[in-house]
């Protein structure tokens, strides 16, 4: 597949294809083993991205992948460069590509599994396989996973790594397995070690072969690398070395023929599928299990060995040798197995044995659109969201059954208290509360299997990680789930990456970030987010809101929630606050159909907070600075400048709606004609705690003079007006940038 996308498929701009054969080829042996001998129906695999053409070769032979797809690896419409559930023809269960992210998802499945299961669904008991390489674990994302707590009881996790000791550009000349074997062993894994195959076991166990086995086990991973670029002769010659043993090296090699001198030494135990055996089969699924293969990058092609063939391609000379020794034909590479041959019977026995029966997913439950209710007083948007979840336990109950909250260790500092009193914590077994009965305690930890909170160790990457697959399990396994994250909105650029990842594999999920922005004041600027209002916009599969009032939080979080769980939905990301602002000021319309209004607009992504009657200036603001335009929109009257207010909830869909208005892409654009008609059109001020760009586009709908306002510095401690007036978000700035679009 590889050879035929970069080397005889037609390539009219020249630019490279890639493939990866020899990462490919160390791992041909593992799956085969696997999937042709271990793997249940009800089991999952997390397949190393450089892999993918073995796993799409596997679905070939099973009658899984039509042979239309196999010469179309890597191009637009074909087989992707790497696993996908939701763009690649032939089954995948899980996405992979980012390193480290797709050897960690196994992880989070198996919790999301046994969370279905403990609240009724049937996700069956089957095992969470990652295959990844060796170089993956110098990812951080690997360590904090297997590092937190909940990991060490799920028994049905297992990886596989590909140690093949080589990287991108060069061999790893300290691979130190013996010290990740015990990093695992201490975090309570089973470690598994399948080292050397059963030709090298045999010489080993002749005259001389102790001696053998202690000089392949000092040598450097370079060193012994060279030895697999050599023919006999040299084996021979360079093989003994110079220790104590060399003579009886020398004298047990002398005595083994050239081919099998030469087979032997690549004869590693992640290419023997006896050894490979041996090891799934002690498997024991009381703890997780990792299964360090020693394996050769480019096993059995010309390139193996050689710390450059990551991304080599064998020459069609090359590939003909292959073929010859396979008894395959170049020139009919597609070819199945013979109708009677033993291989054919093999693979229709495996796909019978493998065959799983796809989930109809269950619909969601209705979720409301407004709890009827209008907040008074002063809140923040944070408190709103533990308010939104208690009121969802009353209102529709069926509904917020499905929904599980995640944080990593900051459930009470971010208003998920009252939430976790009512639901109760996650835990696969009942777990004693011994603070129960103390009178001092607020938040009531109450572990057990009915629980809806799950709390991981203070790890981003790992909480998004969670948070993608529990979003995934209505096409996994059929019930969806409602799944919401809660961090600190200055960390969501730590977490993005594995929360994109889990987006583009079809986890829907919402993550909330907060408390946000420069509002953040006394914190500094080491807590005060700046960029994440323009990642909100840009990030795909996502929509993002920033409410600026309680009632604004509720519509839209309520909304979010309704896209969960089902084939047409999607995520998102919602930016909140913990600063106090007068409810009063958002001025809820009172008659039905005029509230019903609002919130629609709400939900659309902005609606007219004050309405002028022939305005001079219009000022858009969005989430915690709307208390401040409000201000400014008021002392402009005053001086005689009219000024319309429009409060932003979501500058991502109305970037949307401007797209598609000029005809980019696909979404609804009334929003902008209700909110931004051009009737009004006005010089425009915008302003939010966050970067200026995120809301400048805004002066283009009408093409009007502009300012915005924002954050685009690192802030520092202080009481919040000190602050808003360093990074000019308060009302003066807001009434000095009005003035001067006037003059």
């Amino acid at each position: 597949m590889v050879h035929h996308a970069n080397r005889e498929r037609p390539n009219p701009s020249g630019l490279k294809v890639g493939g990866h054969q020899a990462s490919s080829a160390s791992m041909v042996s593992i799956m085969t083993a696997l999937w042709f001998r271990h793997l249940r129906p009800e089991d999952r695999v997390s397949v190393k991205p450089h892999a993918s053409p073995v796993l799409h070769a596997i679905n070939y032979l099973l009658g899984r992948l039509d042979v239309s797809y196999l010469p179309r690896l890597r191009e637009f419409g074909g087989l992707q460069s790497y696993p996908s559930r939701a763009k690649d023809p032939d089954p995948v269960d899980y996405s992979t590509g980012s390193v480290g992210i797709g050897a960690t998802a196994p992880i989070w499945g198996a919790v999301s599994r046994r969370y279905v299961q403990a609240m009724g669904g049937d996700a069956g008991r089957g095992r969470q396989y990652s295959l990844l390489g060796d170089a993956e674990l110098d990812e951080g994302a690997v360590w904090e996973a297997v590092l937190d707590p909940a990991v060490g009881q799920l028994g049905e996790v297992v990886w596989v790594v590909d140690l093949n000791r080589q990287s991108l550009d060069r061999v790893v000349p300290d691979i130190a397995a013996g010290k990740l074997q015990g990093m695992f062993a201490a975090a309570g894994w089973q470690v598994i070690t399948v080292k050397y195959g059963r030709l090298l076991q045999e010489l080993f166990a002749r005259p001389g072969g102790p001696e053998l086995r202690q000089r392949i086990e000092e040598m450097t991973n370079p060193e012994y690398q060279r030895l697999l670029r050599l023919d006999a002769r040299e084996l021979r010659q360079r093989l003994p070395g110079v220790g104590p043993g060399a003579d009886r090296i020398a004298e047990l090699v002398g005595q083994v023929d050239d081919q099998s001198l030469v087979d032997a030494i690549a004869n590693l135990g992640g290419h023997d599928l006896a050894a490979l055996d041996e090891a799934f089969d002690s498997i024991s699924d009381d703890r997780p299990t990792v299964v360090f293969a020693y394996t050769i990058k480019g096993y059995g092609l010309a390139t193996r060995g050689h710390p450059q063939n990551h991304s080599a391609l064998l020459s069609p000379e090359q590939l003909g040798e292959l073929a010859i020794r396979l008894g395959a034909d170049p020139a009919d590479p597609w070819r199945r197995f013979a109708a009677d041959s033993p291989a054919r019977s093999l693979c229709v026995r495996t796909a019978q044995r493998l065959h799983r029966q796809e989930p109809i997913p269950r619909k969601t439950p209705a979720m409301p659109d407004d709890f009827g209710r209008t907040p008074s007083g002063a809140s923040s948007t944070q408190a709103s969201l533990g308010r939104v979840l208690l009121d969802l336990t009353r209102e529709a109950p069926e509904a917020a059954r499905r929904v599980v909250t995640v944080s990593p260790d900051v459930s009470s500092t971010t208003n998920l208290g009252g939430w976790v009193n009512k639901v109760g914590v996650w835990s696969p077994d009942e777990r004693r509360d011994w603070f129960a009965d103390d009178p001092e305690t607020i938040l009531h930890w109450r572990e057990k299997p009915s629980g809806q909170h799950i709390e991981l160790g203070i790890a981003e990457t790992n909480l998004v990680g969670l948070l993608g697959e529990l979003g995934a399990t209505w096409s996994r396994w059929g019930e969806p789930l409602l799944p919401i994250g809660v961090l600190y909105d200055p960390f969501v650029e730590r977490a993005l990456e594995p929360w994109s990842f889990g987006t583009y594999a079809g986890g829907q999920s919402i993550l909330i970030g907060t408390p946000s922005g420069v509002s953040l004041a006394s914190e500094g600027g080491a807590h005060q987010s700046v960029k994440t209002p323009s990642i909100g916009l840009e990030q795909p599969g996502c929509t993002s809101y920033e409410p600026a009032f309680a009632i604004d939080a509720e519509w839209t979080l309520l909304a979010a929630l309704a896209q969960l769980g089902r084939p047409d939905g999607g995520s998102a990301y919602f930016r909140l606050s913990t600063r106090p602002v007068d409810q009063g000021l958002a001025a809820v319309p009172s008659d039905p159909a005029a509230r019903e209004r609002r919130r629609r607009h709400v939900v659309a992504g902005a609606y007219q907070l004050r309405r002028v009657q022939e305005p001079s200036v219009t000022i858009a603001a969005m989430g915690a600075v709307v208390p401040e335009a409000v201000a400014a929109a008021a002392r402009l009257g005053q001086a005689g400048i009219a000024a319309d207010l429009i409060c932003v909830t979501s500058p991502d869909l109305l970037y949307r709606a401007v797209r598609a208005r000029q005809g980019h892409e696909q979404a609804e654009s009334w929003i902008l004609d209700q909110v931004f008609p051009a009737a009004r059109a006005t010089p425009l001020v915008t302003v939010l705690d966050g970067h200026p760009h995120t809301l400048s586009f805004l002066a283009t709908i009408n093409q009007v003079r502009t300012t915005a306002l924002g954050v685009t510095r690192f802030g520092q401690s202080g009481c919040i007006e000190d602050v808003y007036r360093l990074h000019g978000l308060d009302a003066d700035s807001i009434v000095r940038a009005a003035l001067d679009l006037t003059d």
